[in-house]
């Protein structure tokens, strides 16, 4: 499908380079790509937002752990992880 854009000199200038150094045939395919690129970050953003929605329902109904339990358990499990890298703990 055919669309006119505004670009600012910048941009232009730049998808221009690209095109020049051979990365791109045309800036049209400079901006498929950019467009491509957003689509995906915007897509990977979702499916983190939602794996975080999920998680905090989760945490909402699992069992609840005060601070200074979590703070054992984290450094019980830092010594660990040391030990097996033969690091002190």
């Amino acid at each position: 499908m055919k669309s006119s854009v505004s670009l600012t000199d910048e941009q232009y200038a730049f998808a221009r380079t690209l095109v020049d150094a051979g990365r791109y045939s045309s800036v049209s395919s400079v901006l498929q790509q950019g467009l491509d690129l957003l689509r995906g970050r915007l897509d990977g953003e979702e499916l983190e937002r939602a794996a975080l929605r999920e998680l905090l329902a989760r945490r909402r109904e699992g069992e609840f752990v005060p601070a200074e339990e979590m703070e054992r358990r984290l450094s019980r499990a830092i010594a660990a992880k040391r030990r097996s890298h033969g690091l002190p703990s």
